[in-house]
């Protein structure tokens, strides 16, 4: 069984001061033309998309030096509201050890990853952490969150949907779109039971 936990491009939910993703029709059948076509802007962090540590290190890697093996694997999904705590972290790290899927976590629910559960996960040898929001730490302060995963060389993928996924394991695909030498990058994440 596939579930699509991406969200629709050009109605997602965009982090505030980010550009809309914008669609333009160039070409379309009905007006004569020989085919459809479309173009589109937008920022490389709208709707569910992937941050590569590039996106608050300087020196970190871009979206396109991060292997593929990071992006599909198993996963344990867990739902959380509030505040992640170390101790909530701890919780959540030894629940996905357990279910076998350590290495890539997805959090369901209206959660903010607090600066000592980030030190958490960054410790715990992750690969990947998601999330529903379009930031994994505090919507008005994410840049010390973003700092200790990102620095940890973990990856995020922020804007999934978790809406009716049960906890457990699953196995992800969530490869980004190779946008050479990006901080980000939009993807079409799918979970498989």
């Amino acid at each position: 069984m596939l579930i699509d936990i991406s969200q629709e491009l050009f109605s997602c939910t965009v982090f505030p001061g980010d550009p809309e993703p914008k669609k333009e029709d160039l070409l379309r059948i009905s007006d004569g033309d020989v085919c459809n076509l479309t173009a589109f802007s937008m920022c490389a962090h709208n709707g569910t998309h992937v941050d590569a540590p590039f996106h608050f290190i300087d020196d970190g890697r871009t979206i396109d030096e991060i292997s593929l093996k990071t992006f599909i694997g198993d996963c344990f999904v867990v739902r959380f509201e509030g505040d992640i705590s170390g101790d909530d972290a701890k919780n959540i790290v030894q629940r996905a050890t357990e279910a076998e899927a350590p290495k890539r976590i997805l959090i369901g629910g209206k959660a903010t990853v607090t600066a000592d559960a980030a030190r958490v996960f960054a410790d715990s040898g992750l690969k990947l952490l998601g999330n529903e929001s379009q930031t994994v730490g505090p919507e008005d302060a994410p840049m010390e969150v973003h700092l200790i995963l990102l620095g940890a060389g973990l990856v995020l993928l922020e804007g999934i949907r978790l809406g009716g996924v049960e906890e457990g394991k699953y196995l992800l695909m969530a490869q980004p779109i190779n946008l050479g030498n990006c901080d980000g990058a939009p993807c079409r994440a799918v979970l498989m039971k």
